[in-house]
């Protein structure tokens, strides 16, 4: 970016703050001036708010009422390239500047001095008298040499209570020091040996190393089934990466991967990295962020969010799974983590690895079109083989209306339990029914706020809407017509499911894993850790269970209700269903015994579901390529999501119709615009919702039209117009 770099006293600079007012404001520069890019506090109005200083500033306002930056904080600034990429990723999803900024300032404290903490560490004295445990205390520390230790970690590796080292301390046996929270990662050794990889594993390995340790931007696509070992292979990137003297950013899609993902990463490098998602306590992120910015974090393993961090050298983006519909964010700043993850690397100069069994049709176009390379893993690690594919035609199963697990994947459950294997059971859906009905009058209990039915947790012994999080408990009475016991669940979920498996299989240890039952990402993450250890012996899953978990003993999966995705208008419904089924069935004989997958469908002939049974990709990705092609959508034409909301639906419809009628700056650009609508849950949290439907040709100069376009709606009281550039849903 043109001007100067550094600022003295006095100079006008421009600052962007993290408050919705759409530009920068200009301040004078503090004493002993600031850089480009530092992080500072300033006034506005009455409040102090955090900014960056974002070059010179623009001097177009009254120069004796500009005030000044009040501090500069100390945190490293703000490197042009972040800046960069902020700025872009702005223009392409049509966001706010300080909404970007707040993204890349979601730590708190950034302006606090350093905290600190009490460690303990060998004192100069001896205790006057010695005890057994006074003798461990001191032990210890002679074990560790020079390194220090909190009061918590002492005590609990000594195997003595906190009092006995505070009476070390109180005898000078043991010294008592002040030290930062702030403190940099362990280092991990690239040099480490890793595990040993197959012959086209390590052909794959070196490829990635080699574009690694050119310094230079590209994408590759790491392709392998299930259970191929794609995990060993970008690990070995990351060595690579490390070896350079770069840091590197993991994306996983879901917190309860982490846990087994961090044990791999520390055998493979000695040490644990840093860990960035919504489950960090607010002291780690603080730490992580201020880590990553100085350098002192090698590698970050995160959720989408961690895209944002201010690294000081990144030199690979790995993204998990990438083809998952978690990396699409679909409040606040809606973005899709793997656009932005190739937006961020191509400005650095950092190599992306795309790893999936079942990639995206975005990513598999790409591949088509030369933008990206491809490796392939064709195998499995080890012993393990794919699993055999079945389907279970339920027409012909004769269930009675409240069961769900058909005969026949009964007796193969039972099978597995006599071998002493595992069996999952999937559902995709969270909850214990969808439809809460009263068999006196009809009535489905829906949310007071949204326009969706609530789901019945029976778990909890509440009813929650899984729009909006309103929750409240189970009613004895119908709230329509007042009759007592007639309110009945409609259709299974995942804790229904558990419940008939309960009667099915009495002696079995069933496990129910779903998102929602869990208070924090520890404890699911434990439930998990103890599953892949035997602790299970039929596991009820949600989509959750699809998402890259190695459990060693499962052999079976039966997918209750294959048909539920296939549903509805949603142009992506073919590639979802094809990538959950093929992830969930890739689950089952990851280890030496083999792994069947059975899936209940009232629907065998359908193209999906065929193809998901034949296991041939290459025709399907082919197939959904030619007809999104011929329709001219994603990703072979664009589109843009508009959604209006307010608490008046006229007012929220009239500013639809004003937005359709005054299309011009769209037909210029040949796009079509298609509402307004209501959208399919019309109402969220008491806010009424409209959409509106963009569609264009690939080549399109979409976002300049778009931006001239909304222009034109002047939004009053308590409307909200958000753009969705690439949309993943339309709900």
């Amino acid at each position: 970016m043109d001007g100067p770099e550094f600022f003295d006293q006095g100079d006008l600079v421009a600052v962007l703050t993290t408050q919705p007012l759409g530009r920068a404001l200009d301040y004078r520069a503090p004493e002993g001036g600031c850089h480009r890019g530092a992080f500072v506090e300033v006034p506005l109005g009455p409040r102090k708010v955090l900014g960056v200083v974002w070059g010179a500033g623009q001097g177009d306002y009254d120069l004796s009422k500009i005030r000044s930056v009040i501090r500069v904080l100390d945190a490293a600034p703000m490197r042009e390239e972040m800046r960069s990429f902020l700025a872009r990723a702005a223009a392409y999803t049509l966001t706010p500047m300080p909404a970007m900024l707040r993204l890349a300032t979601r730590a708190p404290g950034l302006g606090d001095p350093p905290s600190m903490r009490r460690v303990y560490r060998r004192g100069v004295s001896e205790p006057e008298r010695m005890t057994d445990a006074r003798r461990r205390v001191l032990a210890t520390l002679q074990d560790y040499g020079d390194l220090s230790f909190t009061l918590k970690e002492l005590a609990e590796m000594a195997g003595v209570t906190a009092s006995v080292v505070k009476g070390l301390v109180a005898q000078g046996a043991v010294a008592e020091e002040e030290s930062p929270r702030d403190l940099p990662f362990p280092r991990l050794d690239p040099e480490l040996p890793g595990k040993a990889l197959t012959a086209d594993q390590a052909a794959g390995a070196e490829v990635l190393a080699e574009a690694v340790r050119s310094q230079s931007y590209g994408t590759t696509l790491l392709r392998g089934v299930t259970g191929s070992g794609k995990t060993e292979v970008y690990l070995e990137a990351v060595a690579a990466t490390l070896r350079m003297g770069r840091q590197a950013l993991v994306l996983l899609p879901e917190i309860a991967l982490t846990e087994q993902f961090l044990h791999r990463v520390e055998e493979r490098f000695g040490a644990k990295p840093a860990e960035w998602h919504s489950g960090a306590t607010m002291t780690e992120r603080r730490r992580i962020w201020r880590m990553v910015g100085q350098g002192h974090a090698q590698l970050v393993i995160g959720a989408r969010s961690a895209l944002f961090l201010p690294f000081q050298n990144l030199g690979l983006i790995v993204v998990d799974e990438e083809h998952d519909t978690s990396y699409k964010q679909e409040d606040g700043v809606l973005y899709h983590a793997r656009d932005m993850a190739v937006l961020r690397a191509s400005i650095c100069g950092a190599q992306v690895v795309l790893a999936s069994a079942t990639p995206s049709l975005e990513t598999w176009a790409n591949v088509e079109a030369g933008k990206y390379r491809r490796l392939e893993l064709t195998s499995r690690f080890g012993p393990a083989v794919m699993p055999q594919m079945g389907a279970i035609d339920m027409r012909d199963e004769g269930l009675p209306s409240d069961r769900w697990v058909s005969p026949t994947l009964q007796g193969e459950v039972n099978k597995r339990l006599e071998k002493g294997e595992q069996a999952m059971l999937f559902i995709n859906r969270r909850g214990y029914a969808p439809v809460t009905l009263c068999r006196a009058c009809g009535h489905q209990i829906g949310c007071d706020h949204c326009d969706a039915r609530m789901v019945e947790h029976r778990f909890l012994k509440r009813l929650i809407c899984h729009q909006c999080g309103e929750s409240k408990p189970m009613p004895e009475t119908c709230p329509s017509c007042g009759a007592e016991g007639r309110l009945a669940p409609v259709g299974p979920g995942v804790e229904r499911l558990g419940e008939e498996a309960a009667a099915l299989w009495p002696d079995a240890r069933v496990a129910v894993l779903s998102s929602d039952m869990y208070g924090s990402a520890r404890a699911l993450k434990a439930e998990i850790a103890g599953i892949a250890a035997g602790a299970a012996d039929i596991i009820i899953g949600t989509q959750l269970v699809a998402k890259g978990h190695n459990f060693p003993n499962l052999t079976l999966v039966g997918v209750i209700d294959a048909d539920l995705g296939l549903m509805g208008s949603d142009l992506r419904a073919a590639e979802r269903t094809f990538q959950l089924m093929r992830q969930v069935a890739g689950r089952a004989g990851r280890a030496e015994a083999p792994g069947a997958a059975l899936l209940q469908t009232y629907q065998p002939d359908h193209p999906v579901i065929r193809a998901i049974l034949a296991g041939d990709e290459e025709a399907f990705w082919s197939a959904e390529a030619k007809e999104r092609h011929q329709a001219g959508v994603p990703p072979y034409g664009r589109m843009a999501g508009i959604i209006l909301s307010g608490p008046d639906v006229a007012q929220v419809f009239d500013a639809g119709n004003l937005l359709a009628q005054r299309d011009a700056p769209l037909r210029r650009i040949g796009a079509q615009v298609f509402g307004p609508a209501p959208a399919p849950i019309a109402r969220v949290r008491g806010r009424h919702r409209v959409r509106l439907l963009v569609k264009a040709e690939k080549s399109a100069p979409l976002q300049e039209a778009l931006a001239q376009w909304v222009a034109q709606v002047k939004l009053k009281g308590e409307l909200r117009l958000a753009v969705d550039i690439d949309p993943q849903s339309f709900y």
